[in-house]
């Protein structure tokens, strides 16, 4: 399927996304993994460069005695994760289109379209910034100086009356986060790679998108959440499987949610 540029207005009303139904992140999941296996020479090595450089990310907070941001980290990978995903977006295309994949280039789906992509990302980034001093300054509220003592952290994080109204505090906040990062974030990396469009219209194309599809986008954001956190809880290693799967899937999301020009 050739990628067309998207010629209609921008205005909210004029933006078509297609009603689907509660099966459809099953199917993507489906043919996400059926990409994956087609690939896999190619995919597993984008999830295993990403378990790599979380790896060391953990690391430097080791190292340093920074591991009370890691629980926030881990959150933001949720936040950036779209646009890790664009390698494994650019084969799901090449598929798609029936070209081989030894040609595949991520940097050609960033070429397409960089200055939007390169916008999208650095508001990603600012979102998981924000999550991040929002989580500083919750700790200012209830303990003294911007974070727990390391010694006591589980203690006085987990198991103390202020640790636990922190810690609703922290989820609020983060639902709230995540919410917002899902809604700009659920197509509009794979959107941009395939058409020439601005931003501000990608990402109304995945607010509408969501929207409009409340039950199973919401059914799609479980599914991402319980696969990468999986990735996550194996110490990474898992994400080496879940990363490519959801991004293939993903692919397959925008495919199915934004009609062909």
């Amino acid at each position: 399927m050739e990628s067309t540029p998207y010629t209609g207005s921008t205005r909210w009303p004029d933006l078509v996304v297609k009603k689907i139904d509660m099966n459809e992140p099953f199917r993507w999941l489906i043919l996400g993994w059926r990409d994956m296996r087609a690939s896999a020479k190619y995919s597993l090595r984008y999830g295993l460069g990403v378990a790599i450089i979380s790896g060391l990310l953990t690391f430097g907070l080791f190292v340093t005695d920074s591991m009370f941001l890691l629980p926030f980290l881990v959150s933001g990978f949720f936040l950036v994760a779209p646009f890790l995903g664009i390698g494994n977006y650019q084969l799901s295309r090449y598929m798609e289109k029936g070209e081989p994949l030894h040609t595949c280039n991520p940097m050609d789906a960033l070429k397409r379209n960089h200055t939007h992509i390169g916008m999208i990302t650095g508001s990603f980034f600012m979102i998981l910034q924000l999550w991040i001093a929002a989580n500083f300054v919750l700790f200012s509220l209830f303990y003294e100086g911007i974070s727990p003592p390391l010694d006591n952290f589980f203690s006085d994080v987990f198991l103390s009356e202020k640790g636990r109204v922190f810690m609703m505090a922290s989820i609020v906040v983060g639902a709230f986060f995540a919410l917002c990062a899902y809604m700009i974030s659920a197509i509009t990396v794979p959107i941009l790679m395939d058409r020439k469009i601005d931003g501000f219209t990608a990402i109304r194309f995945s607010i509408k998108s969501v929207l409009q599809n409340i039950a199973p986008m919401m059914i799609w954001a479980c599914l991402i959440v319980l696969i990468i956190g999986f990735g996550l809880v194996t110490f990474y290693i898992g994400l080496i499987v879940a990363l490519p799967l959801i991004a293939h899937g993903s692919w397959h999301a925008y495919r199915a949610l934004v009609p062909s020009d």
